[in-house]
């Protein structure tokens, strides 16, 4: 949650850094989308190499990525600047991100894994919600610059903790023993996971996932403070909506673990996104602004139904214990390929056709896209 902080960090900053920075909409997408650029070019190698390194030692290096850039973004001048931080920052987050199903799936029961999996799917909602709601209370009174700093200060504070708790080197392992000791096991597991079917398709509709639902959360501040809402507001409803998240991430593992078809999950989660989308977005007339926020606390609750359900069958699709941080990876990379290229489409799209109003047409097409990618992913499960 902690590392998940540092993705929400950006949404409500970004008018502040509009007006101090002079940051373009689209300089405001690629801000957004930044700090996935790493997990987007090395998710699947750096998924192979965390179970070689350790699992608890990539997962403290994570953390201190995560400090020292952002610590480091707080002296930033220009968007130049904030980008390559953002992109530091996803480095550490995608460690941080890799390292913890493994680990849980290692600590858990079988019997309860994928009601873990849904409580590991809220790290990213609930990371979001508390930085929407802290962010624009923080700048408010001391300037973005502030906290960035505050966030980085507490993540080396976190990483400190979790060095004390957990320790540096996995259980029963040398600092290099415990995965693939040798280039032909990494190509084995490489071989693996990427000659399947049920990776690939989990991956894909993770990003089908991801780019919808960062769009919408990510510019939410930027809409409001656009229809004149308070800055304090903004981020209070816009925290609710992501913390709405929770909800399906959470049902999702319940319903799994009562023995729920995860297709069923999917395809109700990819369905309401798609429908939420264009009422909140499309019929700005038609419902009130009351309706249109409904819409979009649906569309993120209901679409928590689907990192829930993925999440949980990214460990099971992997062939082996070994492979299971290479499958969380290329899921990790798909993932982010949404997130980086959601929000700069969105932007496009809505500076060159009529506004917000047609931002749901890109969610949309995402939407239909991880329907067919459910349908796709029920039948490789079935086989």
């Amino acid at each position: 949650m902690v590392a998940a902080l540092h993705v929400g960090k950006l949404p409500p900053a970004l008018p502040v850094l509009r007006d101090a920075l002079g940051v373009s909409l689209v300089q405001a997408g690629f801000l957004l989308s930044a700090v996935q650029a790493a997990g987007m070019a090395l998710a699947l190698a750096l998924g192979l190499g965390v179970a070689r390194l350790g699992l608890r030692r990539s997962l403290i290096t994570g953390l201190l990525i995560l400090a020292t850039a952002s610590v480091a973004g707080s002296f930033a001048q220009g968007a130049g600047g904030l980008l390559l931080g953002r992109a530091a920052e996803g480095a550490g987050f995608l460690l941080v991100s890799l390292a913890a199903p493994a680990l849980i799936r290692a600590l858990v029961a079988p019997q309860r894994l994928n009601l873990r999996m849904g409580l590991w799917g809220t790290y990213m909602p609930t990371g979001m919600a508390l930085a929407l709601l802290a962010g624009p209370v923080v700048m408010a009174r001391y300037g973005w610059s502030a906290w960035w700093l505050g966030l980085g200060l507490l993540t080396a504070a976190m990483a400190m903790w979790a060095l004390r708790v957990l320790g540096w080197n996995d259980p029963g392992t040398s600092p290099l023993q415990a995965a693939s000791p040798t280039p032909m096991a990494w190509t084995a597991v490489l071989r693996q996971t990427l000659g399947r079917r049920g990776p690939w398709l989990v991956a894909l509709a993770f990003g089908a996932y991801s780019s919808q639902w960062i769009t919408v959360i990510g510019f939410l501040p930027t809409i409001y403070a656009e229809a004149g809402v308070a800055q304090g507001t903004a981020g209070l409803l816009t925290a609710l909506a992501a913390a709405a998240n929770i909800i399906g991430n959470v049902m999702a593992g319940r319903l799994l673990h009562r023995g729920r078809p995860p297709v069923l999950l999917l395809l109700i989660g990819f369905t309401t996104m798609g429908l939420t989308a264009f009422m909140a977005f499309g019929l700005p007339e038609a419902l009130t602004s009351t309706g249109r926020y409904a819409a979009v606390l649906a569309f993120s609750a209901v679409g928590g139904l689907i990192p829930g359900t993925l999440f949980a069958l990214a460990v099971r699709v992997a062939p082996h214990d070994r492979a299971v941080p290479a499958v969380v990876g290329w899921t990790l990379q798909c993932s982010a390929f949404g997130q980086f290229i959601g929000p700069p489409v969105a932007a496009w799209w809505t500076s060159h056709h009529g506004g917000w109003s047609q931002t749901w047409i890109t969610t949309a097409s995402a939407a239909a896209a991880g329907l067919l990618l459910a349908l796709a992913l029920g039948q490789a499960l079935r086989r």
